[in-house]
């Protein structure tokens, strides 16, 4: 079982959302964050003024799948999250050990 977990752009989210419908993905957590990468922020200017936006807003989903679904998620994450320009995002991958659906007590891949 893995955990994938995207950092992308907030308007890229209903794109990449239904991508992942088409592929099958029946859940997923999405939670709104901050953050900078190699650009280390912008500055953007205000009534004439010019500051630094140090954090940029993001979104991170976390998705939860069988270990050989894995390169078709993150495939198709690569796909519609991508505008070409910085600030696209990562994708990060990690083994999960344990799933316990609280509902029913199902344990890992029946509680995906």
């Amino acid at each position: 079982m893995k955990m994938i977990s995207a950092i992308i752009k907030p308007f890229k989210l209903d794109e990449v959302r239904e991508a992942l419908a088409e592929l099958g993905i029946e859940g997923m957590t999405v939670v709104d964050v901050k953050g900078f990468g190699r650009q280390r922020g912008h500055t953007e200017l205000y009534r004439g003024a010019e500051y630094q936006v140090d954090f940029i807003p993001k979104i991170k989903i976390e998705i939860a799948t069988h270990s050989e679904n894995c390169q078709r998620v993150v495939d198709t994450l690569t796909q519609a999250a991508n505008t070409g320009k910085i600030g696209d995002g990562k994708i990060f991958v990690y083994d999960l050990e344990q799933i316990v659906r609280i509902r029913t007590g199902e344990l890992d891949e029946e509680a995906i």
